[in-house]
């Protein structure tokens, strides 16, 4: 296997899927890949990410702030500080969401049929125009459209 099918599978398998048990979730879902490669230390992925103001500290907190939002926008007045945090199960075992196969398949289309790298992931991630991704990636104030050529010009160099 080669290191970028072991990066994938690592983002996926286990970074993402600790994201999601970490927030009680039933799902990897996509914010959980974007936490994940946010943890690709020394990575392109990572710097590029980092760039874009894009932290795991300051993507937990834009994923906050969203969903507190998104709450209001409900009518309940909740602040995520003032919450237990989710109590993390570690015999959950969290499947793939539907928008982390969404994610992989704009991956995929990225890599045009080839090996799916970390950069890919962003890319597909970036790509994603409906959900909470693309809000949160709104509240971070992050330029998804320059992130999204920076990720896709990474990939095409296979510079993950």
């Amino acid at each position: 296997m080669t290191t970028q099918a072991n990066e994938v599978r690592e983002v996926l398998i286990r970074s993402a899927r600790a994201e999601a048990v970490e927030d009680g979730s039933v799902a990897i879902e996509a914010e959980h890949v974007l936490l994940a490669l946010t943890k690709l230390s020394g990575t392109t992925t990572a710097r590029l990410l980092a760039g874009a103001g894009l932290t795991h500290a300051t993507l937990r907190a834009a994923l906050d702030r969203e969903w507190e939002q998104s709450l209001s926008v409900a009518g309940v007045e909740v602040s995520v500080d003032e919450l237990p945090k989710a109590t993390p199960d570690p015999s959950r075992n969290p499947q793939i969401g539907e928008t982390t196969k969404l994610l992989l398949k704009r991956a995929g289309a990225t890599a045009g049929g080839g090996r799916i790298g970390a950069a890919h992931l962003l890319a597909g991630a970036l790509d994603t125009t409906l959900g909470r991704v693309p809000r949160v990636l709104g509240l971070a104030g992050v330029d998804r459209e320059a992130l999204r050529d920076q990720a896709s010009a990474a990939a095409a160099r296979k510079d993950h």
